[in-house]
């Protein structure tokens, strides 16, 4: 009886030792596989981004024009969700030209857009794209009001001696004016005169929407908060631990080249 008591209890130490064995080894596994998952999420990330930025391109092709942002506050289901946002052969925003609320906001009466620039999230819809990256928030999208709108060859550096093809939103002559800085501290640029821009807020989602129209909260980080502002300068660099922002644009060179070969542009 002894022995079997002895057997018994030193099987149970035995088995003591094990469990704290595997929990060591747990433990020191855990770091390796969250960083295993956020690189899968990034890596899945950046080939949505680039599956959108051709879905943009070939949508000018087919549309003769980049279309508008969809509204950023709408749950997913709900009606428009998803879908471009126009009035009659313009964006849609929530208020009149140059209060700075774009379609990205919530509440008021749309109007026709007048601004530079149109700021809300991807029409995944539309487009037929993903609607959120790897973490599961959607991809804001800021385009150039005059490459999205129905009246041909309008830029705000185009005169009309330049419109060259009827119908197409945007000639060989028209300017962009959005841009890429490689810091919000920074007046060096990255990429200028770009069409449009889609953005990924990464892992923290910092001024990101959720597929339930939510925004998330801006973080502190000067360049994360530039790209979830609605102003024509954007920010793309290598990640940090307070960055974590992936972007892809539409190069204005890149577009002109495929509505060229489409025929589209002389």
């Amino acid at each position: 009886m002894n022995t079997l008591r002895k057997t018994m209890g030193f099987s149970l130490v035995e088995m003591a030792m094990v469990l704290v064995i595997i929990a060591l080894l747990l433990g020191g596994l855990l770091p390796v596989i969250s960083g295993q998952i956020e690189l899968q999420r990034n890596t899945e990330t950046r080939k949505k981004l680039a599956e959108i930025r051709e879905a943009l391109l070939g949508f000018a092709v087919a549309n003769n024009r980049l279309p508008c942002p969809a509204q950023a506050t709408l749950a997913t289901g709900a009606a428009d969700a998803g879908q471009e946002a126009r009035i009659s052969t313009n964006c849609a925003c929530q208020t009149s030209s140059g209060s700075g609320k774009k379609i990205a906001d919530a509440g008021g009466s749309r109007v026709a857009c007048g601004d530079t620039s149109v700021a809300g999230v991807i029409p995944w819809a539309t487009l037929g794209v993903s609607e959120t990256d790897a973490w599961g928030r959607r991809f804001s999208y800021q385009v150039t009001e005059d490459f999205a709108d129905g009246t041909a060859g309008t830029s705000e550096a185009a005169a009309a001696a330049c419109q060259k093809s009827t119908g197409v939103s945007f000639q060989m002559c028209s300017e962009a004016n959005l841009r890429v800085l490689i810091a919000a501290s920074s007046a060096t640029i990255l990429v200028d005169f770009v069409p449009a821009i889609v953005v990924s807020h990464g892992v923290n989602g910092s001024g990101g929407y959720t597929s339930s129209g939510l925004k998330l909260a801006n973080s502190t980080n000067a360049d994360e908060i530039e790209n979830a502002d609605i102003t024509n300068s954007l920010v793309s660099h290598d990640p940090s631990p307070t960055f974590d922002d992936l972007l892809t644009w539409v190069p204005p060179n890149l577009l002109l080249s495929r509505m060229i070969s489409a025929g589209k542009l002389p």
